[in-house]
């Protein structure tokens, strides 16, 4: 999606429920959206969603969010290859669609 204002606690549980292993979040830095503070909401919603996979059974480090502009690349693969190393860690969804 263009942006994580639009990002609905229904997607990340949606990603898990089909088998993905792992949802990594990534949106703009604090002060930096272009809604204002649409990446605030996303982040509260990000840890309400981890709340309740706990609940649900799941390892809440199986879903994350993290600050990174489109300007750095770098930043962004080592999120990315840092957040498949901790899912690789905690192995494959339970549900193993």
């Amino acid at each position: 999606m263009p942006c994580t204002a639009r990002l609905d606690i229904n997607f990340i549980l949606k990603a898990l429920q089909e088998g993905a292993d792992g949802v990594l979040v990534v949106g703009c830095h604090p002060r930096d959206c272009a809604y204002k503070t649409g990446n605030l909401g996303a982040e509260r919603r990000v840890r309400f969603a981890r709340k309740l996979i706990v609940q649900l059974g799941f390892d809440e480090n199986r879903v994350k969010m993290v600050f990174v502009s489109a300007a750095e690349g770098d930043k962004f693969a080592k999120e990315v290859n840092d957040f498949a190393e901790e899912i690789r860690k905690i192995g494959p969804n339970p549900i193993g669609l």
